[in-house]
């Protein structure tokens, strides 16, 4: 059972895991938190707007949508964040100091910007034209109409899908520590490694996945909660009738029928 112990020693060592615990809850929790719902944030703003454009009716707008969308979902994560974090690294420097940290965020926004921006034109697209229609009808502009009516039903629709892209954007900034974070700024992923590679154990980087795994799991469940409740055509079905009660109904209201009564 040497091998067992060996492969419990590498992974699961307690001690170190007791060890590095403080700093994974203080630091890299907090600052994997603070980039997921910051790029969160920004890519639902940025999201939002790509979708609208993504639906218009002119090819000048509709057009650089797509590009973007297909720009920032076609590379890969890692290379669209080094290029920008090391890209505009000077100007970073002359607006937010000497931390990457904004750089990681923005990069971050920018991908999600481009899943989100889908999900919401799916979104907007799956509720019935006749809707905006009417609105029109009633005198509503079509920017009004697309604010009251469309948009809020576009997004209960697919809110499982962004609970999935946010859940996503928790795992894609361990990804951030490429541009080199400082100390204090360090996310889950860097703190255990940091761990393990001073500890020369993988325990630490074990217990950075199971803080992932307390995030994310929740998350997951929540997706499947918001997809019972909220998923188009799920309805209750109405318990088959015989027709007689709407046919009464239908007579009581009939002038002709309370005519012959009288």
């Amino acid at each position: 059972m040497d091998w067992l112990n060996t492969i419990i020693r590498t992974f699961f060592d307690f001690g170190a895991m007791a060890e590095v615990l403080p700093q994974l809850l203080a630091v890299g929790l907090l600052n994997t938190l603070i980039i997921s719902i910051a790029a969160t944030v920004l890519g639902t703003i940025l999201g939002m707007v790509v979708a609208v454009m993504g639906i218009s009716p002119s090819k000048w707008v509709r057009v650089p949508a797509r590009v973007y969308t297909d720009l920032f979902r076609g590379l890969p994560a890692i290379l669209t964040i080094l290029l920008i974090g090391q890209g505009f690294a000077r100007l970073s420097q002359s607006v937010f100091g000497p931390s990457p940290y904004p750089l990681g965020i923005i990069a971050l926004s920018l991908i999600a910007s481009a899943y989100i921006g889908e999900i919401f034109r799916a979104g907007i697209l799956s509720v019935d034209k006749g809707q905006g229609e009417a609105c029109r009808a009633l005198g509503m502009s079509y920017p009004k109409s697309m604010a009251l009516v469309v948009v809020p039903q576009g997004v209960r629709r697919v809110l499982p899908a962004l609970v999935n892209q946010f859940i996503a954007i928790v795992k894609d900034s361990s990804l951030v520590y490429f541009l080199g974070l400082l100390v204090t700024e360090r996310e889950l992923f860097r703190v255990g490694q940091d761990a393990a590679v001073l500890s020369g154990n993988l325990s630490p980087l074990v217990a950075s996945g199971l803080l992932y795994l307390v995030v994310t799991v929740p998350l997951t469940h929540l997706v499947n909660y918001f997809d019972n409740k909220f998923r188009t055509g799920r309805r209750r079905a109405a318990p088959p009738t015989s027709g007689l009660k709407e046919v009464k109904e239908l007579d009581a209201a009939s002038p002709l029928t309370a005519g012959s009564n009288t």
